[in-house]
């Protein structure tokens, strides 16, 4: 997809990696930015349309489609992370990551199907993470929404291509925003993910391995499950 003069949609896009796809959209020459976040006020880009979109309100996601009926690529960036495991962990909090997490994405995806459909085909893509192929301690409810994320990911590539809407995952390990802000391991630039990521919807590549971490864990996934915990647990052992 060409993104000069294309008109694209970025939820969270106010800070952290979506603030990063705007920069890096403007670069490229995109035509027309829509910038969402939960409260359009904290949205300080300047040449963009601010939009107040809370990707768990259905309500909203519809306003959004509604006033954005031009958008060629959506970017479904929003999420959350309250450090929930999935068996003692407070049952509201894990809804709140997959509302989140996976249902956002999947009603702006429903949502903007039409839309992509009818301006050509265009284009979608999903931050994902590394953490949608193993999970650690107490980020269990964050894991089961980005492994879910993932396979929505694969699931709306199948079920758009025939309308020619290109469907892009965006893996990573750390990025270096504030969610990952008390963690003492090595981060990429949310500069780096969000530039990896506009170069696959350019190239037509499918997903995006952003981080030395991402390629690692993919690589495991052929393992039996205590080897690749073992190799997982080693690596994190030696960063």
């Amino acid at each position: 997809m060409e993104l000069n003069g294309a008109v694209v949609l970025v939820t969270g896009a106010n800070r952290g990696i979506g603030a990063a796809f705007v920069d890096q959209l403007k670069a490229r020459g995109v035509g027309k930015i829509y910038a969402a976040a939960r409260n359009a006020d904290t949205i300080t880009a300047e040449g963009v349309v601010p939009i107040t979109l809370d990707v768990t309100d259905s309500a909203q996601i519809a306003d959004a489609a509604h006033v954005a009926d031009d958008v060629q690529l959506l970017i479904n960036n929003a999420g959350i992370s309250t450090g929930t495991a999935l068996v003692a962990g407070d049952e509201e909090n894990i809804r709140r990551e997959m509302d989140t997490n996976f249902y956002g994405p999947l009603l702006m995806t429903r949502a903007f199907a039409p839309i992509l459909r009818a301006n050509g085909g265009g284009a979608i893509l999903n931050v994902v993470s590394a953490l949608s192929w193993f999970t650690t301690s107490g980020v269990g409810a964050y894991a089961a929404s980005k492994a879910a994320a993932w396979m929505l990911t694969d699931s709306t590539r199948l079920e758009l291509a025939s309308q020619g809407t290109h469907v892009v995952g965006v893996h990573m390990g750390l990025v270096d925003t504030d969610m990952a802000k008390g963690v003492p391991a090595p981060k990429i630039s949310p500069a780096e993910l969000a530039a990896a990521g506009l170069d696959a919807i350019e190239s037509g590549a499918q997903e995006v391995l952003g981080d030395d971490w991402a390629t690692f864990v993919k690589a495991g996934l052929t393992l039996d499950p205590a080897d690749r915990y073992a190799q997982i647990a080693a690596a994190l052992g030696a960063a």
